[in-house]
């Protein structure tokens, strides 16, 4: 039994019912490279309950405190049961890109069920006319709860359902799986009496802890040291949001953006990413003839993970707020504008210490906390505050070798976020064995026309690696979602 942190259980204090808190990943498979050529979906099952032991997760649900008094907790579940959490579908003829991303769309705007643990699975089949896959290709669509793992967690999530040999097994688990015994009404108030003894002890502690940062901040303002945030300017993505999603995204060849990336010192990856997101959100807002004359702003969660905490789960991240430089059409000035505003950002966050969010998370009001959520949804509150940026860009490092799943090599992921009220579009990038997709999560009303704005990547991409390689033939798109043609509505 082990209680949620404050972070974490943010997560589902926020949750309304057009703002499910899940975040998701699509990977493809080429199922020619398992044994046999073919994979079953009583392999899949088995495969997957072979490694239920390698996280969490797969087997913790939720108890929640009576009236909501302090956080919940996570228990092994007693009544776990695997194929109520993987599930099997296929697609329709013709099956192809576009109506793979409105299925899985589809299934990313469902909630979880909060009685069973806070995760499901999806094999999706039926995707011979999606270009640019081998026949027979599937894909699995997974969806887990951001209450119980952040972006480096569902990294090693995935890792945990992957082999680096097509035949290779997982480890054994060293002990025996055993349930939790269901806590009563009794235990749990127990703990949240204790918890509100101590409460005063931990919170005193962590002001402690701060108070020499939160010094050196004031000291490095007074110098004038940081740029203060440009107010953020309001888009159609920071209103209220529908249940109903959409998703895509592009694929770009990863060497390409490293070498993009020369073309301005000190610049990294992650800076590219940002330029060419802006990029798209300029050319998308420009065609709606909605473009702000300020600089949209993206925030962009960094691990505080330390080495002890690898293979846990949970959130241990804190953020940055970066300028995407929408206004900004040349995409070399506006790289190296991008650039600069991520230093400034970078050396804030460090002079608040990046753990501070952490640390504070831990002490959300539990009961006030989802009442402030409803309240904010109910009287339409994002449609009449500032918002505190416009988009999120969460840039997830994977592996760069090929990994295996029953056999079938995975041929390409795409990530999915949650969004909500407010904050109604996310960017997910996941690099993989020489690939970096972008993809994009938004609300159907806001974003109408998603295969257009994944068109509006690819042509930021292209102008980014023109005006930063110039001819250079790095960079050529070979799996799905990298071509033009392939998501057009």
């Amino acid at each position: 039994m082990q209680q949620l942190t404050g972070l974490d259980a943010s997560f589902l204090y926020f949750e309304t019912a057009n703002a499910p808190m899940h975040v998701g990943f699509m990977m493809i498979y080429d199922q020619s490279t398992a044994p046999g050529g073919r994979v079953t979906f009583r392999g899949i099952l088995t495969n997957i309950e072979k490694r239920l032991h390698l996280a969490r997760c797969f087997r913790q649900r939720l108890v929640y405190v009576p009236l909501n008094l302090d956080h919940p907790y996570w228990i092994e579940d007693p009544d776990f049961d695997l194929e109520f959490h993987v599930r099997h579908i296929a697609l329709p003829r013709p099956g192809d890109w576009r109506q793979l991303c409105i299925q899985v769309a589809r299934l990313h705007s469902r909630a979880l069920d909060h009685n069973h643990p806070l995760w499901e699975i999806y094999v999706i089949e039926g995707l011979d006319n999606v270009p640019g896959l081998p026949k027979g290709s599937f894909a699995i669509v997974g969806k887990i709860h951001h209450a119980a793992i952040d972006g480096v967690a569902g990294v090693q999530i995935i890792a945990a359902l992957h082999d680096l040999e097509p035949g290779a097994e997982p480890a054994r688990a060293k002990e025996a799986w055993s349930p939790d015994a269901v806590p009563g009404t009794a235990e749990l108030l127990g703990r949240t009496m204790f918890n509100n003894i101590i409460y005063p002890f931990r919170l005193g502690r962590v002001m402690g802890e701060s108070a020499p940062a939160m010094a050196r901040l004031r000291q490095e303002l007074q110098a004038r040291e940081f740029k203060t945030p440009a107010p953020v300017p309001r888009t159609r993505f920071n209103g209220s949001v529908t249940a109903h999603r959409v998703l895509d995204g592009r694929s770009f060849d990863l060497d390409a953006i490293r070498a993009m990336k020369s073309a301005v010192k000190g610049a990294t990856v992650n800076d590219v990413v940002l330029a060419i997101c802006g990029g798209s959100l300029r050319e998308y807002l420009l065609s709606k003839r909605e473009l702000p004359r300020q600089s949209l702003l993206a925030m962009a969660p960094i691990s505080v993970r330390t080495e002890a905490q690898q293979g846990t789960g949970g959130n241990q991240v804190s953020a940055m707020v970066v300028p995407l430089h929408t206004e900004i059409g040349d995409p070399l000035e506006r790289l190296n504008a991008v650039h600069e505003g991520a230093v400034q950002s970078k050396a804030l966050t460090q002079a608040i210490g990046a753990r501070m969010l952490t640390d504070y998370g831990q002490f959300v009001p539990s009961a006030l906390a989802g009442l402030a959520a409803r309240m904010y949804t109910r009287f339409s509150l994002a449609n009449r505050v500032n918002p505190f940026f416009n988009t999120v860009v969460t840039n997830v490092p994977g592996p760069q070798k090929p990994l295996y799943f029953c056999g079938a090599r995975m041929v390409t992921t795409y990530g999915m976020g949650p969004i909500g009220d407010g904050l109604g579009l996310i960017h997910p990038v996941f690099s993989y064995c020489g690939q970096i997709t972008i993809a994009a999560t938004s609300c159907r009303k806001q974003m109408p026309d998603p295969a257009f704005y994944a068109q509006c990547l690819q042509n930021s991409f292209d102008e980014m690696k023109a005006a930063t390689l110039g001819g250079s033939k790095v960079g050529e798109p070979a799996v799905p979602g990298a071509s033009p043609s392939e998501a057009a509505v």
